[in-house]
């Protein structure tokens, strides 16, 4: 077995835990940090196929940012209510059912037409590609998601204010 192959079925184990923690973890806080876990290893996964810029992307926009507004609404949230928050999970039973239905899809997809084992060269540069697709073809939703993003702040900053 090689390297890279190693390398992928231990971000595997990684990412298939520390998903699985965040569902079944009943403090929230602990549930943000296994999603953390869980951002940074498909960052490297990412790596493993090369595709640095967006393992670059998915650590600093999902890893780091998105992980920080969470766990800034989870303190908002629990200050606003006064009381700690936890999360509970009603109906584990019909998730494992669904998610191995989902599991036994995907399982039948990749076994009717296998995977290359080589991978085929890249032409060009994937971030300039990426880059020119963003502010070309993806300009205005990449706009509109900035524009959502300084309203759901500008929440934020709202419901944390102290009260008057």
């Amino acid at each position: 077995m090689t390297g890279e192959a190693l390398a992928f079925w231990g971000l595997a184990v990684i990412l298939v835990g520390s998903a699985l923690a965040v569902v079944l973890t009943k403090n929230l806080f602990h549930a943000v940090l296994w999603l953390a876990l869980a951002l940074t290893g498909t960052a490297g996964v990412f790596l493993l196929l090369d595709a640095e810029f967006l393992a670059a992307v998915q650590l600093l926009l999902y890893a780091g940012g998105i992980v920080t507004i969470v766990v800034f609404a989870i303190v908002v949230t629990e200050r606003l209510v006064g009381e700690r928050i936890s999360q509970t999970s009603r109906r584990i039973a019909a998730g494992a059912i669904v998610a191995a239905g989902i599991l036994a899809a995907v399982v039948s997809a990749v076994m009717e037409r296998p995977l290359a084992l080589e991978r085929p060269p890249m032409e060009s540069d994937l971030t300039q590609i990426i880059g020119e697709t963003v502010m070309t073809r993806f300009v205005l939703p990449f706009e509109l998601l900035a524009v959502l993003m300084l309203a759901g702040l500008m929440g934020a900053i709202y419901f944390a204010r102290p009260d008057d």
